[in-house]
């Protein structure tokens, strides 16, 4: 029985570790994944492991483990030296005594393997295959958004939500932004379910939450890490209370679904449009009230946007901008 283990970091985990992963259980019977952890580092094992497992499931011939270490009492794993190899084979050593294969993609891999005695085999030394490494995507999340696996973009995905009661403008703005960011938009799931916003059951509403859920899901997946909502659970939540008086429950995977890191609110001077599904203008601006209020229960913090069109996408854009230069760095 040939056991064989990989080493790394995974900050973050991407798709040449799969790869290096996947190549490596061609190679052996038994694979150890071990997750090397510092007291330098910002993102808990747990999360690596969870990505690392979900991109596995149903592997039944791989395990993960972490081990957790003070850079002050070892040095930085990733380093290419024979000092440092032989320092952590020692490590290596204990925790894999009856292992035969070391599989990497860096230089100290035949340093590592050489100290413990045993095989070493390369999986892509150059980066041809996968041209990626967890530095760059750490700097340039954007440019590097298509090497992260799925199981790793719920936790990098940058959410901003657009709420206001209705003919405040969150359609049309929520595809401006989408256009100006070149990143992916969901739409609201309401205006796809719900024809006429005077004629509809409580029932659609649960239809409304669930199937935008769903979309903001799909769209986590897609093609970049920022993400424009139009509308969330919220306002389906005040849907709910204004026109039944009634609470809407939904999963708590529905709520986390729809949890975002900016929420905008539209304010209701925006001329009102009547298009002949609409509330009138009055039942509008106590819907306004409505959202507000059930916002504020739930405890979420808003930044307002008022004036004309121009001046709303403006002041979305600096909001944005200010949001996606405090995530520029993970």
């Amino acid at each position: 029985m040939v056991k064989a283990f990989v080493v790394g970091k995974f900050l973050p985990f991407h798709k040449g570790h799969e790869a290096m992963i996947h190549f490596a259980l061609t190679k052996c019977d038994l694979l150890t994944v071990l997750i090397c952890c510092s007291d330098k580092e910002n993102i808990p094992e747990s999360i690596r492991k969870k990505w690392i497992e979900k991109s596995f499931e149903g592997y039944k011939n791989i395990e993960v483990k972490s081990f957790n270490y003070l850079e002050n009492e070892l040095p930085n794993t990733s380093e290419s030296s024979t000092e440092v190899s032989k320092i952590w084979s020692l490590v290596f050593k204990k925790m894999f005594p009856d292992y035969t294969l070391f599989v990497s993609s860096e230089k100290y891999g035949d340093f590592v393997a050489g100290y413990m005695n045993i095989r070493h085999i390369f999986f892509d030394e150059s980066r041809a295959l996968f041209p990626v490494s967890a530095s760059a995507i750490r700097s340039d999340l954007f440019a590097n958004w298509k090497f992260l696996p799925d199981s790793v973009k719920h936790d990098f995905v940058i959410k901003v939500v657009l709420l206001g009661t209705e003919s405040t403008g969150k359609s049309i703005l929520t595809q401006q932004l989408a256009q100006h960011y070149n990143c992916s938009l969901v739409s609201e799931a309401g205006r796809d379910i719900i024809d006429d916003s005077n004629e509809f059951s409580f029932n659609d509403l649960h239809l409304v939450a669930t199937e935008h859920a769903k979309k903001i899901d799909e769209a986590v997946l897609g093609k970049s890490p920022l993400i424009i909502i139009d509308t969330d659970i919220h306002i389906t939540k005040s849907y709910a209370q204004f026109i039944f008086e009634k609470k809407l429950d939904v999963d708590d995977d529905i709520i986390k679904s729809n949890q975002a890191n900016l929420y905008l609110y539209l304010g209701n001077d925006a001329p009102y449009m009547q298009d002949g599904t609409r509330l009138n203008q009055i039942e509008r601006n106590f819907l306004d009230l409505s959202h507000r209020e059930i916002l504020q229960r739930h405890k979420i913090d808003t930044i307002e946007i008022w004036g004309n069109w121009t001046n709303r996408f403006d002041c979305a854009v600096k909001e944005i901008d200010s949001l996606l230069l405090k995530r520029a760095v993970l």
